[in-house]
C-alpha cells in the first residue's frame, strides 16, 4: 500500500493540473477570427402570420489553429425581432462565452414567428446573427398573412363548416382542421386561390354539396401541405384529402395543383367529378381514389404518388390525355400505378359494384414496376367493363420507354423522338 502513494498522488496532482490549465486557457482576439458558416443566409419560403416555423439550423465553423471565445451571439434587433435563436442548447436572447475550439463547429438552431398585419401579398421580414467578432449572419422569412378555419373547444362536430358566401380570395386558407361543404352550398374558387392543410385536415364536399375550381395555366388552384421549408416540400402524407362524399354531384376541378397528401382526390359512390389540366403529384396513398364514383379527367398529370390511380367498387370513369407516372421512391412499393377493380375487399368479404366503364385513351401509364402498372380485378356478377385506346403502358400491349425528359427533377415532358409523342400530359406553359 505504501508503495502506491506516490503514484496516487502523481495522477491527483496531474488531474488538477489539467484542469487548471482548461481554466486559464488562452483564446485569440475574437475579432482576429473570421469564423465560416454553412449557409450564406438562413431563409424561411413561407411563414403564415402568427404560427411559428420548422427549426433550420446553421452550422458555425472555426477554421482557424487557435480556439476562440464569442463574448456574444444574438440577434440584431434583439426582442423585437421576429426569429429566435438556440445556440448549443442556449435558448436566453443572448448568448455569452461561446466557446469555439480550433478546428470545431456550433450549432444554430433558428426558428420565425411573424406578427400578422394588413398585407395581402407575401411580405419580408429580415435579421441578422451578430456574433461578438462582428460579424453577421442574414435571416429572411418571406410573411403571408391568412385566413385560418380550426375547430373550437366548444364545437361538436369533427369539421369545420365552410361559410361558401363568405369566401375570400385575397388570401390564403389554412386548414388547421377538417372543413366541410355542407349539403345544399357550393365552394366556388377562383384562379389564385390557395389553400393548405395541416396534419389531419382535409376538404370534405358532402352530399348535395357542390366544389368549382377553375383556374387558369398562369393562375393555378393550390391544394397544398402547410410545411413547405426544404424538407417537407415535397413529403407525402402531410394533410388527408379532397374528399367527394356520396351523391355530391356537379364537381368540376380546372387547373389545379393537389399535393403532399394522403390520397388526393377520393369519389365515393354515387359523387361525381370533372378535373382537368391538373397536376396531381406525392401522394402516400393515391392519387385517384374512385370508390363506386362518376369521375372524368382530361390532361392530367400524375406523379410520385404509391398507386395514380385506384378505381375500386364499380362506378363509371373516363381517363384522357393523362400521364400517370410512377417512380415512387419514398418506400418500397407492391401495387400497381394503376389498379381498376369492381370489388374491395372488407373484413369477411368483399363489397362490389357494376363497373360500368374505365376507359384509357391517349394515355401513358408508365413506371418502375417491371412486372406491369396495370392490375385487373373482377367480382362474378357484377359488371367489369374497360378499355386503352392508344395507351403505352408499362406491361402492356404497347410498351416502350416514354422518354421523359428526367424523372429524377419531375420534369414529365416528352423528349424528342419519343414514341408516346402525341399522347399523354399536354404542357401548356412549356
Amino acid at each position: 500500500m505504501k508503495r502506491l502513494l506516490p503514484i496516487v498522488l502523481f495522477v491527483a496532482v496531474a488531474a488538477a493540473l489539467a484542469a487548471g490549465c482548461r481554466r486559464d486557457a488562452v483564446y485569440a482576439d475574437e475579432g482576429s477570427v473570421q469564423l465560416e458558416f454553412s449557409e450564406e443566409k438562413v431563409t424561411f419560403d413561407t411563414v403564415f402570420a402568427a404560427m411559428g416555423t420548422a427549426t433550420q439550423m446553421v452550422k458555425v465553423y472555426n477554421r482557424t489553429r487557435h480556439d476562440v471565445e464569442l463574448s456574444s451571439v444574438t440577434l440584431k434587433h434583439g426582442r423585437a425581432s421576429r426569429f429566435r435563436l438556440n445556440v448549443d442548447g442556449d435558448t436566453s436572447m443572448v448568448a455569452r462565452r461561446v466557446e469555439l475550439q480550433a478546428g470545431d463547429s456550433l450549432h444554430i438552431y433558428v426558428q420565425a414567428h411573424i406578427k400578422p398585419n394588413e398585407d395581402s401579398s407575401p411580405f419580408l421580414v429580415t435579421d441578422s446573427i451578430v456574433f461578438g467578432n462582428g460579424q453577421c449572419l442574414p435571416l429572411e422569412a418571406y410573411g403571408r398573412n391568412a385566413i385560418y378555419h380550426r375547430l373550437k373547444p366548444t364545437d361538436t362536430t369533427w369539421y369545420v363548416p365552410i361559410d361558401c358566401a363568405a369566401w375570400r380570395s385575397d388570401r390564403p386558407h389554412v386548414f388547421l382542421s377538417p372543413g366541410a361543404v355542407l349539403e345544399g352550398n357550393t365552394l366556388t374558387l377562383q384562379a389564385g386561390d390557395e389553400l393548405y392543410f395541416a396534419d389531419g385536415a382535409m376538404l370534405v364536399v358532402d352530399s348535395a354539396a357542390r366544389l368549382v375550381a377553375v383556374g387558369t395555366a398562369e393562375r393555378p388552384i393550390i391544394f397544398s401541405s402547410l410545411r413547405h421549408d426544404p424538407w417537407y416540400r415535397t413529403l407525402p402524407g402531410q394533410w388527408q384529402t379532397v374528399w367527394f362524399y356520396n351523391f355530391s354531384t356537379g364537381n368540376v376541378m380546372d387547373h389545379c395543383v393537389v399535393e403532399n397528401a394522403v390520397g388526393g382526390l377520393r369519389g365515393y359512390p354515387g359523387s361525381e367529378l370533372t378535373v382537368s389540366n391538373t397536376v396531381i403529384r406525392n401522394m402516400s396513398d393515391a392519387g385517384i381514389i374512385g370508390q363506386g364514383a362518376t369521375i372524368d379527367g382530361s390532361n392530367l398529370l400524375l406523379y410520385d404518388c404509391l398507386s395514380t390511380v385506384v378505381l375500386i367498387g364499380g362506378g363509371s370513369y373516363s381517363f384522357n390525355g393523362c400521364t400517370m407516372a410512377n417512380y415512387w421512391t419514398y418506400s418500397s412499393r407492391d401495387t400497381t400505378g394503376v389498379i381498376v377493380s369492381n370489388y374491395y375487399p372488407v373484413q369477411g368479404g368483399y363489397m362490389a359494384g357494376d363497373l360500368t366503364r374505365a376507359d384509357f385513351v391517349d394515355c401513358i401509364i408508365y413506371g418502375t414496376r417491371g412486372t406491369g402498372e396495370v392490375s385487373l380485378g373482377a367480382a362474378e356478377g357484377f359488371a367489369f367493363n374497360y378499355s386503352f385506346a392508344n395507351c403505352l403502358v408499362r406491361g402492356g400491349e404497347w410498351d416502350a420507354d416514354p422518354m421523359f425528359v428526367d424523372v429524377a427533377k419531375d420534369d414529365y415532358r416528352l423528349q424528342e423522338g419519343s414514341p408516346a409523342a402525341g399522347i399523354g400530359y399536354r404542357f401548356e406553359n412549356q
